[in-house]
């Protein structure tokens, strides 16, 4: 009987540990509401539409409540119809940077925001889509993840695309103090079926999906040698992955595809 108390005992001491680490090992979730109206892509957020759409939580570090939590907010919006996905996100930053201004550059080198689909759950492949702030983008297929020998193939151009960025400051001029910068995507159903035979949701349709906002801190570049083993760039999330790797689809979160919500969202 004495054994049978020091282990239940035990297992009591550690139960609320197990509960703290919980949160970072579900996937989130997010509700999707079809918008009655198209979206005007101008990166600037003012559509009558977005007060329908909940924002995310702000994101956290890819690595989860272990790592500190991020220095600028970020969070995202997301509404849908029947010809396209619609994203907006909101970045805050004090110093809005960019470079990079050719299609299909590594954007990441940049700071910039990211985002991954997963359309199909019996089909290993999914998309990836990246902008930075001067709305340069690169927009790629995987047909499985790196770590089982994926290919980046970015050759898939989204057909339709239409993505504008709004700079609440001033870009490239570290002399005075920025708000951030926010980014509208729209992306048609239409434009993965060169990889996956993607077809429009229902209502009540599920894709794996996350969100990524890559910051680089002052001073530090790709190019910087990295301290200790340690990683040089911050690494933002919507739902966090646990390890610095964005390819694990199986640790995004979940977008649902709703009806249209009984009230405007405040």
């Amino acid at each position: 009987m004495r054994v049978r108390l020091s282990i239940l005992s035990a297992a009591w001491l550690f139960f609320p540990l197990a509960l703290a680490q919980q949160p970072d090992q579900i996937p989130k979730s997010y509700d999707c509401y079809r918008t009655p109206t198209p979206i005007h892509i101008d990166g600037k957020l003012d559509d009558p539409a977005w007060k329908s759409a909940p924002w995310t939580t702000n994101f956290v570090d890819i690595e989860g409540s272990a790592k500190p939590r991020p220095r600028y907010r970020t969070r995202i919006k997301l509404l849908w119809d029947d010809d396209n996905l619609y994203m907006a996100a909101e970045l805050q930053e004090p110093d809005v940077k960019a470079t990079l201004t050719k299609h299909d550059s590594i954007i990441y080198r940049d700071n910039d925001f990211e985002l991954f689909l997963k359309p199909l759950a019996d089909a290993p492949g999914y998309f990836e889509f990246e902008i930075n702030a001067l709305n340069t983008s690169w927009d790629l297929y995987l047909n499985k993840p790196y770590n089982a020998g994926g290919k980046p193939d970015s050759t898939w151009d989204i057909p339709g695309l239409k993505s504008a960025v709004a700079i609440q400051g001033t870009i490239n001029q570290s002399n005075d103090k920025d708000h951030g910068w926010t980014v509208e995507v729209a992306i048609p159903w239409a434009a993965y079926a060169s990889r996956l035979p993607v077809i429009r949701p229902q209502i009540g349709t599920e894709w794996r999906a996350n969100f990524s906002r890559v910051e680089w801190p002052k001073g530090v570049s790709i190019d910087t040698p990295a301290a200790h083993g340690e990683h040089k760039e911050n690494n933002w999330v919507w739902t966090p992955q646990g390890v610095v790797n964005m390819h694990i689809p199986e640790k995004w979160g979940y977008l649902h595809f709703r009806d249209k919500p009984l009230k405007p969202i405040r």
